[in-house]
């Protein structure tokens, strides 16, 4: 998954997320994984302030769920983050939720890109805007000596 593998956030799961079935309701993994895609991305010293100063904001393009196990009212989570490059205007973010034993309840894949907020188009190279403004480009699986 690459260099920001090690990354994850912990979450609990709260009773008024889940279900009737008592399980966790499906679009709260969706909000698991962007919490944890903005909690990377802070971590890196790219803000969400810093990207709007810069006229870029991050935009999910494609998402796919894969459920595992499910989840209850108390359990303990962690949600990783990694961000995959490639060349031109979009990437990939793996994530994993996992319980407190490491077991995997869900797998979110998501295929992302920078939108220029003024022109409303994916900007041509969205490392170069990550690179410049992330304080630690490292985490975000981008090499750092370019």
């Amino acid at each position: 998954m690459g260099e920001g593998q090690g990354f994850a956030v912990r979450v609990r799961v709260r009773g008024y997320e889940t279900d009737a079935q008592g399980h966790l309701n499906a679009s709260v993994y969706l909000q698991y994984a962007e919490h944890a895609r903005w909690s990377l991305l802070e971590a890196a010293g790219v803000p969400q302030s810093a990207l709007l100063d810069k006229g870029v904001g991050p935009v999910v393009l494609e998402t796919t769920i894969r459920y595992r196990k499910e989840l209850r009212a108390g359990d303990e989570t962690e949600v990783t983050c990694a961000f995959v490059w490639s060349e031109g205007k979009t990437f990939r973010v793996e994530q994993e939720i996992r319980t407190a034993d490491g077991t995997v309840a869900a797998e979110v894949s998501a295929v992302g890109g920078l939108m220029d907020l003024r022109l409303r188009k994916l900007v041509g190279d969205p490392q170069v805007y990550f690179r410049a403004l992330a304080a630690d480009a490292g985490i975000l699986g981008l090499e750092t000596g370019s």
